[in-house]
């Protein structure tokens, strides 16, 4: 995720990162080019070029800003329901380590394995959600024996919680843990569970495709149009009016397709990997321990 330092007006205004630009450049040279076409053949041979009013192209561009708001609305609402959950995930993870204090463990071994496992299965979302990503950070929280059972798993987050549970079950009838702290921690483990399925519906259930299809198709043909209505009032300002064009039609559908995965690792994808550090920090230092790396900071305007 781009993360906007304090900059001047102009300096935003020539910013790379971030910006879709370099994404879109080539369809708009596409539409530019075909603009300067029409108008030398306009200019040339106005018999094998015509032009024509462009007042309809005015209702098409307006019904088609409206369809590509809606479409970003979408997309903004996918971005922004992966930064509630991993928000959630944050505060359900903390309140999990506070209520182990409920365990009755002389030496704190048991609460520490219950920790490096909540731990570990925060860190395994990420390689979960987003491709690419190493796992040691998850297997350094983990036995030889549970690391067995992560690489074997289908599902390698939910199977960190089946031991979670099981390790808070076997401390329940060893008499170590009350009836209504291991309802009260099994609660938590639920909810850490919900947000695990909220995250994969959304890295799952993409927007249907017959709206980027629709989206696209009809801004080609808008954009290839455009020309032919603006030729005789615009002339050679013609181009450069389709190529603006171009750049917000095309560069708010590159933008919506990426708020569509918000995991991914992309300028405009969510910091899962910096959230789970922060997450990892706090429920280490909810073990006492003093050696603790620094919060996550932006490289060079970038969290990941």
């Amino acid at each position: 995720m781009i993360v906007n330092p304090s900059v001047s007006h102009l300096r935003l205004l020539f910013t790379l990162r971030g910006s879709i630009l370099l994404e879109v450049v080539p369809q708009i040279a596409l539409v530019v080019a075909w603009a300067v076409l029409v108008v030398a053949l306009h200019q040339s041979a106005p018999d094998w070029c015509p032009s024509f009013n462009g007042a309809a192209l005015s209702l098409i561009g307006i019904a088609l800003s409206v369809f590509m708001g809606f479409r970003n609305s979408i997309c903004y609402e996918r971005w922004w329901e992966g930064r509630r959950q991993f928000g959630a995930l944050l505060g359900h993870a903390r309140q999990f380590a506070r209520e182990l204090c409920l365990v009755e463990d002389a030496d704190g071994s048991a609460r520490k394995r219950l920790v490096d496992l909540t731990i570990a299965f925060t860190q395994s979302l990420i390689p979960h959600l987003r491709s690419g990503v190493s796992a040691h950070k998850v297997l350094a929280r983990l036995s030889s024996a549970d690391r067995e059972v992560y690489a074997t798993s289908r599902n390698p987050p939910d199977a960190l919680l089946r031991l979670i549970t099981l390790d808070l079950a076997a401390l329940r009838r060893a008499g170590h843990l009350g009836e209504v702290a291991f309802q009260t921690l099994d609660r938590t483990i639920g909810e850490l569970s919900a947000v695990q399925a909220a995250c994969e519906r959304l890295r799952s259930t993409p927007i249907p495709l017959v709206y980027r299809l629709l989206l696209y198709r009809t801004s080609y043909v808008f954009l290839l149009l455009l020309p032919f209505g603006y030729v005789d009032s615009h002339a050679w300002a013609a181009p450069i009016v389709a190529g603006l064009i171009a750049y917000a039609f095309f560069g708010l559908a590159a933008l919506a397709a990426q708020l569509e995965r918000p995991f991914d690792a992309h300028p405009n994808g969510l910091p899962i990997e910096a959230l789970a550090d922060t997450i990892e920090i706090n429920l280490r230092e909810s073990l006492g321990e003093t050696n603790l790396p620094p919060l996550p900071e932006p490289k060079n305007q970038l969290l990941m």
